[in-house]
């Protein structure tokens, strides 16, 4: 169940692009999907929904930082080298840690972009 939940909840690249969820939504639907536990395998449907929510915001912010990069810019995050991964639990920390009146005024790629910004932090000169 972790491991499905996580394929759900990890920003990974992916050729999709996000659908601009309510980053609050997105939120209440992971954590309704968390409780069921293992029932949670009976909600394809909305397994594949978060997902490709997560897996389109996580592609469009990476985008948009290579950009940045490419433009000269500072990014808003600036992940290690390799391919950093973020668990499930990880994720839905990060994305509880924001507040709920915040969540509800943003969308996915927002959250994402806080989420990141606050785990891989640029280095200021």
């Amino acid at each position: 169940m972790r491991l499905l939940l996580g394929a759900v909840l990890l920003a990974v690249p992916a050729s999709a692009f996000a659908q601009n969820m309510n980053a609050d939504e997105f939120h209440r639907r992971a954590i309704a999907l968390q409780k069921k536990g293992s029932r949670a395998l009976l909600a394809i449907g909305e397994i594949r929904a978060l997902t490709k929510e997560a897996r389109g915001a996580g592609e469009t912010v990476r985008a948009h930082r290579i950009a940045a990069e490419k433009a000269g810019q500072t990014p808003r995050y600036c992940p290690p080298k390799g391919s950093p991964r973020m668990g499930s639990e990880e994720f839905l920390k990060r994305l509880s840690a924001i507040p709920q009146d915040e969540r509800a005024k943003i969308n996915m790629l927002e959250a994402m972009n806080r989420i990141l910004a606050v785990k891989f932090p640029c280095k200021t000169v």
